[in-house]
């Protein structure tokens, strides 16, 4: 008894902390392309730029995003560090689900599959059980999805993210496939990946960044994708990798810019590097690979000062958005490949 007092004591002083480190959130300054390279990597660095940004986008808009807080809680249990800033942003999450859907409901079904997917990811790589708010969230899932097994996603001009139904489907292939507990043994899911499945195979992946997500979502499912194909998509993204040793963002897709001017697809950037590496990682290639140690290699060497990593927005030069899940994604690579500070 008294140990379970303790621990109960302990987990409300922990929530106090994060709830105030929450209001005090620092501002983590704008995403510029010309921010100075860090003379040395820093895996802490970076951690406190994610924690920064995610809770400045919560205090600041009040709401989750692909490009921010959702991708922060994607990666943020990889890191190591005390974490009051994530524990914030899940409950943000959870209260999402429990209350504001509850009260008023979704905002759009982008928001159901994103929360259960991300709910899905972080239970698996946290407690490794099945909370019952992500099962909550995740059997919503399935009242949004469409009679062709597609769900209409967010088209907001603001890819790779916000832009396309097939983006959305992936998505959900991958949170239902990390879900704990056998989550996708349910009637339920298993139905509804049917669907996914039966939606994926008649809309082929048009670029390179589908096939990708593809491939991750397939890294949970065997048999999705046949090993020629995951072979021969593999060699068509590693084709595209820099000589510096990583990835542009614009080069995986064919997204045209607000203004018309053309896209950068000679710079890499944290969001291609990281994805890339990640979906190789993902899908077997051993750490040690070239093409992977020449990745890892650009990562470490192109940190920007304030620990994120910069990545082009592919649709506006303004805020630059990109760069919070190209720093995401950056360090699901790095963690993906041992490092670890």
């Amino acid at each position: 008894m008294q140990r379970l007092i303790l621990h109960f004591v302990g987990w409300c002083c922990f929530a106090l902390l994060a709830q105030a480190e929450s209001l005090a959130a620092d501002d983590p300054g704008p995403n510029r392309a010309d921010e100075p390279v860090r003379k040395e990597f820093s895996l802490a660095a970076a951690t406190d730029f994610l924690d920064a940004a995610s809770a400045d986008w919560w205090q600041s808009r009040q709401c989750f995003t692909c490009h921010t807080n959702y991708s922060y809680l994607l990666v943020r249990p990889g890191l190591k560090k005390p974490l009051p800033a994530e524990l914030n942003v899940r409950q943000q999450l959870e209260d999402l689900v429990e209350k504001r859907w509850v009260e008023k409901g979704p905002r759009w079904d982008a928001e159901v599959v994103m929360s259960g997917a991300i709910l899905a990811q972080h239970d698996a790589a946290t407690t490794g059980n099945l909370h019952p708010t992500t099962r909550k969230a995740l059997d919503r899932m399935w009242t949004v999805q469409r009679a062709d097994g597609g769900f209409n996603w967010l088209k907001c001009n603001w890819p790779p993210m916000e832009s396309d139904d097939h983006y959305g489907a992936t998505v959900a292939l991958i949170g239902v496939g990390a879900a704990p507990d056998q989550y996708a043994g349910t009637s339920q899911a298993a139905a509804g990946l049917s669907r996914l499945k039966e939606y994926l195979a008649a809309n082929p992946p048009p670029t390179i960044h589908h096939k990708l997500m593809v491939l991750w979502a397939a890294s949970y499912h065997p048999g999705m994708v046949s090993e020629e194909q995951r072979k021969a998509w593999l060699d068509e993204a590693s084709q595209l990798q820099r000589p510096d040793g990583g990835w542009n963002v614009a080069s995986l897709g064919n997204w045209k810019r607000d203004d018309d001017s053309p896209q950068d697809r000679s710079t890499s950037d944290g969001y291609a590097t990281g994805l890339v590496t990640y979906v190789l990682r993902r899908s077997g290639t051993s750490a040690d690979d070239a093409r992977i140690a020449r990745a890892i290699a650009w990562l470490k060497a192109n940190q920007r000062e304030s620990g994120r990593w910069f990545t082009r927005s592919l649709f506006k030069d303004n805020k630059h958005y990109l760069t919070h899940a190209g720093t995401a994604m950056a360090l699901l690579a790095l963690t993906s490949c041992g490092v670890t500070e």
